[in-house]
């Protein structure tokens, strides 16, 4: 079931790891390094990248390599977003990976990549098979982000919220369903790309769409799916319950497992994007999230 681990998400991109904490990766370095080998002692055949990178940035991953980074992961991975937050073009992707991979030999994947219907579903309908037609075979994977829209009672997980203006709500606005569970137009055109195209889905605690996003990922001929578990959640009552039963339900895909988010009262700063106080705290959590979900050799052959 679980194919590949990622080691964080967006990691130079300050919602998700804080610059004023670890200015020079430092710290970061240490802990996805850490990880990448105490889940290589725990299952030897699972596949191990690096936490897709937003903006995609060839110094950053200079950078990793530097840190020894790179030689405990298998794969690296970007993200992308050029109609609705980056400064280049959709037409830019090859070029984008290309700049990726001249700074590394390993597969680079795209763990993210999506369309806002923010302004009109007809453009998220277009960028869509745009998208499609730039990358399907240029990536080894490919998480379409995401299949629902975020419901707008939950917060966006941004540093910068409503001071980001209309950036800040097109993150609402990023799935082939919206919030009530009814599709918008791009997802007949979805399904014309699966399975080349996976998906990428969050899936909170205690998420009510966990039954119903199954439901349409098989209906879609989804086969490959990015989540995360989450190593702030794992303090919360009955976490490992819940934990259990989103992997359960998830058994019939190939999943790419994020573990991600420092827990408040184990950060340097109380934040889910602080370096942690003992990175190997991070390291022990992916082990033992690896030990109960993908044991011994149970990853991809």
């Amino acid at each position: 079931m679980i194919e590949a681990v990622m080691l964080w998400n967006e990691p130079n991109n300050k919602s998700h790891w804080d610059p004023e904490v670890d200015p020079e990766w430092v710290r970061f370095g240490e802990m996805a390094r850490a990880a990448g080998l105490a889940i290589r002692a725990e299952n030897p055949t699972l596949t191990r990248v690096l936490g897709g990178i937003s903006p995609i940035d060839p110094l950053f991953i200079g950078r990793m390599a530097a840190a020894g980074v790179l030689d405990a992961v298998d794969a690296v991975a970007v993200h992308g977003f050029p109609l609705d937050w980056n400064l280049w073009q959709i037409h830019e992707w090859p070029e984008k990976i290309a700049e990726i991979r001249a700074v590394t030999d390993l597969p680079v994947w795209v763990s993210e990549v999506g369309v806002s219907t923010f302004g009109a579903e007809e453009v998220q309908l277009w960028g869509l098979a745009r998208t499609a037609e730039l990358l399907v075979g240029r990536a080894p994977r490919i998480h379409w982000y995401s299949l629902y829209d975020l419901p707008r009672e939950w917060e966006a997980t941004t540093r910068h919220r409503e001071a980001e203006g209309s950036s800040y709500y097109r993150h609402f606005h990023m799935g082939l369903l919206r919030q009530d569970g009814t599709p918008k137009l791009a997802m007949e055109e979805f399904a014309k790309h699966t399975p080349a195209l996976g998906l990428c889905q969050w899936f909170h605690y205690q998420d009510h769409r966990l039954d119903a996003a199954v439901d349409w990922m098989k209906r879609l001929g989804v086969t490959h799916l990015r989540t995360g578990l989450s190593w702030a959640d794992s303090f919360r009552p009955d976490a490992l319950a819940w934990f259990d039963r989103q992997m359960e339900a998830l058994v019939d895909f190939q999943v790419t497992v994020t573990f991600c988010f420092t827990p408040e009262h184990r950060g340097i700063a109380p934040h889910h994007s602080s370096a942690p106080v003992d990175f190997r705290e991070y390291a022990d959590f992916c082990a033992a999230m690896v030990r109960r979900y993908a044991p011994g050799g149970a990853g991809p052959a």
